[in-house]
């Protein structure tokens, strides 16, 4: 039986970042902690990425400018292979999404994160790093978007959840994530800020109060239903401290290729 492949896609970009910049230096520090030899290569289901799988680092994107990455993404794109993107701000999720459509007409999004980067605008960008999931939903392709972890919704926020019929499940509401089900094919989006500052400092937003790894691990184990990629954003290294959050960056790395 021929491996599977998945391919590993690095988006250093980080000028739609509302707050402070450093996400463009993650998708290096994330593969630097991955193959560091302080963890293995085995994922907690048993895969052996170094020989279950063909992985595939198809190294960094050059990007020019944002509305340039959709195109940089596409030149990749097959059908039959699975990728994981490392970010990068979470602006990139849209470009991304926006590939993905011409080879997978209709999908469902996970998305976890402190934040539901569903502004029409912000600051009067509407393609900020708080507005990917506005230009998803608009893209007409998504039939569920779920998203778990959130913990910062504003009045606005909340319309636009309404308005997209977007499914939140708040971090005030966590119990509720053992009850999630998906069974058409799945894209999974993980903004790091969306764990517990205490877990993943290495972040441009802290906001405490959120997910631990071990919820989030377990939670994607679960899963059952095809799973089309999955980006893994935010890391802020410059405000990392001992390379935690670039550590659990690289854990979710390994587990996404397990699952995958």
């Amino acid at each position: 039986m021929a491996k599977k492949i998945i391919n590993i896609i690095g988006l250093p970009y980080d000028e739609k970042s509302s707050f402070m910049r450093g996400p463009a230096q993650a998708p290096d520090k994330i593969r630097e902690i991955f193959h560091d030899g302080s963890a293995n290569y085995f994922a907690e289901n048993g895969v052996d990425i170094k020989n279950d799988i063909k992985f595939v680092d198809k190294g960094n994107l050059t990007i020019k400018s944002y509305h340039d990455i959709k195109t940089a993404i596409s030149k990749h794109l097959t059908a039959n292979e699975k990728f994981i993107f490392l970010g990068g701000d979470h602006s990139v999720s849209y470009p991304i999404i926006d590939a993905l459509k011409d080879i997978h007409p209709s999908f469902d999004i996970l998305h976890i994160d402190a934040h539901a980067d569903l502004y029409d605008d912000f600051e009067g960008d509407k393609f900020s790093h708080a507005c990917p999931f506005a230009r998803i939903m608009e893209l007409g392709i998504v039939n569920r978007l779920v998203q778990v972890g959130i913990r910062t919704l504003t009045k606005h926020l909340r319309e636009q959840a309404e308005k997209f019929n977007v499914e939140i499940i708040e971090m005030r509401h966590i119990s509720r994530m053992n009850d999630l089900k998906f069974s058409d094919k799945l894209y999974i989006s993980i903004d790091l800020d969306g764990f517990d500052p205490a877990f993943a400092p290495g972040v441009s937003h802290h906001e405490p109060g959120g997910l631990t790894p071990r919820e989030v691990i377990d939670f994607i184990h679960k899963l059952d239903c095809e799973i089309i990629g999955a980006d893994i954003v935010e890391l802020n290294p410059p405000r990392d401290q001992s390379n935690i959050t670039a550590a659990l960056a690289a854990k979710l790395l390994r587990e996404l290729c397990g699952i995958l």
